[in-house]
């Protein structure tokens, strides 16, 4: 029986994030190919899913072809437990991916090199960023015609504000894709479209001398020696520990579609990504050895499972182990639960768990007693930072339209906004309600939930507002001063904290300049909260 300590160098949790239509999910299912947790892939194209993708469970996901739930999918290799949280790539659930992302340890990052570094990709190495969060950037579609590989490069660390180590190199590009060098293995694979099967031809080769490059690549052979040498002689060795750090992200080039590329990037993943990691507290620094289990729950997802009527809360275990039929603290609630039947997933296949250790991704069945953020213990009273909601981006007021429908909306509601999907605020006069979201796709989502599983019809009324503020103050009665005077557009979110809600950017300035005792914050995360209004200008 292994140690906690030997449990925990087994695991590697992370991520893939990309821009849409980058071919996150697609490279999602080519991992899980060579876990063996998957025997065919579904392919996404154009933005319509030819064959429902593993990793997109919701109906609304499949009509779509997007991701607009994170999933969670284990699997073994090489003697490693492998955890993936696939995330949307829509822009407009970038909040569902910011979350995900505390949960991780690493990510792997995908790139469509015909496009290049785009909007969404800048943002979300953006939250990598502020966590020092290790970064693998897979450059994808290299068998269609893109951007040179050194473009790419130089790309990337002017976008993406990082340093980046090529660890494979591209063997041409589009129809002249030949294959790709392994600059440590030594070796190159070469390319054959439409392949859906698991890696497995090499050519070995001493040195990039090798007679038998000429013979198989012909004229690529000479230009592939030029440019390793030049890779060699740009980029610094690669160091591990800078990777680690943060400061490095090393670089792989395929074809998610087609198979290729992918093994050298999970070997090398398994071999160099972080094992479970520390966890700040509001209390202390939570170590994943320690020997009493804690977790914080950073997704709920409710109607997982359509024909029963189910809501199940994502745990990601930080220390100790977790297990089943066993009582934890809910610090929140101040008082003990147990979990009959805990499960691990492989998206829609849910396997009932014994135990799980640091790294682990828990499905606990949820009676409505937890929302994001919260946290479980062995009985230690502290909450696990990090965790926050974003200051929305477009406010919609929820009008119900169909009034003997009144408690099947206000349930359906406040489960959908527990979820994470959009922030509930609710007015001081407890009558208007207004939904905040960063895009507008989410409010089609939450529309067609709520008349699908709820059974509640509503619409929703464009509110005339630019920014929601989480408002603090070290003199209560400055605090409630303000309150009273801007009472017209002071909110309450879900916690019961107030919310101040401005017109305008200018609207939003005059408050800050004249009330300088009140702090406005972009996050809910109000002690440790790195993004408060200085005159106007967000002090990310």
């Amino acid at each position: 029986m292994m140690s906690i300590k030997q449990e925990i160098q087994k695991r590697r949790t992370f991520a893939i994030i990309s821009h849409p239509d980058a071919g996150k999910t697609t490279l999602t299912e080519k991992l899980l190919l060579f876990g063996g947790a998957i025997q065919t892939a579904g392919a996404v194209k154009s933005n319509k899913i030819r064959k429902s993708a593993t990793s997109d469970f919701m109906d609304i996901e499949r009509q779509r072809g997007i991701s607009v739930a994170t999933s969670v999918m284990t699997f073994e290799y090489k003697n490693m437990f492998i955890n993936i949280l696939d995330t949307p790539g829509h822009k407009d659930f970038a909040e569902d991916t910011y979350r995900t992302l505390t949960a991780v340890d690493s990510v792997i990052l995908v790139v469509d090199s015909v496009k290049g570094v785009e909007e969404q990709t800048e943002k979300l190495m953006n939250v990598c960023r502020m966590r020092n969060t290790p970064v693998i950037i897979f450059i994808n579609k290299l068998d269609r015609e893109g951007m040179r590989p050194f473009e790419l490069m130089d790309e990337l660390e002017r976008k993406l504000d990082i340093k980046v180590r090529p660890l494979t190199w591209p063997i041409g590009m589009g129809k002249g894709f030949k294959g790709v060098y392994n600059l440590y293995e030594k070796n190159i694979y070469l390319f054959k479209s439409g392949k859906t099967t698991i890696e497995d031809d090499r050519l070995l080769v001493d040195d990039l001398s090798d007679t038998v490059l000429d013979d198989k690549l012909a004229g690529d052979a000479e230009r592939l020696r030029e440019e390793v040498e030049l890779v060699e002689g740009v980029y610094e060795p690669f160091d591990t520990n800078d990777y680690l750090s943060g400061s490095v992200a090393p670089v792989f080039f395929g074809s998610a579609l087609n198979n290729f590329g992918v093994r050298e990037l999970l070997e090398t993943f398994i071999s160099i990504a972080p094992p479970p990691k520390e966890r700040e507290t509001d209390q202390r620094q939570v170590k994943p050895v320690e020997e009493k289990f804690s977790g914080f729950i950073f997704k709920i997802h409710a109607n997982l499972d359509p024909r029963h009527r189910d809501r199940i809360a994502f745990l990601r275990v930080c220390s100790g182990k977790f297990e089943r039929d066993k009582y934890f603290h809910h610090v929140r609630l101040g008082k003990n639960l147990r979990f009959n039947n805990p499960y691990n997933f492989m998206a829609r296949s849910k396997n009932i768990i014994d135990e799980a250790f640091p790294g682990d991704v828990v499905g606990l069945y949820d009676r409505s007693n937890f929302k994001i953020g919260d946290t479980l213990t062995e009985g230690e009273t502290f909450t696990f930072r990090g965790i926050p909601s974003f200051s929305p981006e477009i406010f919609r007021e929820l009008v119900n339209i169909d009034p003997m429908k009144s408690k099947q909306l206000d349930k359906g509601i406040e489960q959908l906004t527990d979820e994470g999907v959009a922030q509930l605020f609710v007015h001081q006069d407890g009558r208007r309600k207004i939904v905040g979201t960063v895009g507008e796709l989410q409010f089609d989502v939450i529309q067609y939930r709520l008349e699908h599983e709820y059974g509640a019809s509503c619409r929703f009324q464009p509110m005339n507002y630019a920014k929601a503020c989480w408002i603090t103050s070290d003199d209560p009665g400055k605090l409630d001063g303000f309150m009273r005077a801007k009472s017209r557009h002071i909110y309450y979110d879900k916690d019961e904290n107030p919310v101040f809600f401005a017109e305008s950017q200018w609207l939003l300035n005059s408050a800050i300049e004249n009330h300088p005792d009140v702090e406005f914050h972009f996050t809910s995360e109000f002690k440790t909260d790195t993004s408060i209004v200085n005159n106007g200008r967000e002090a990310i």
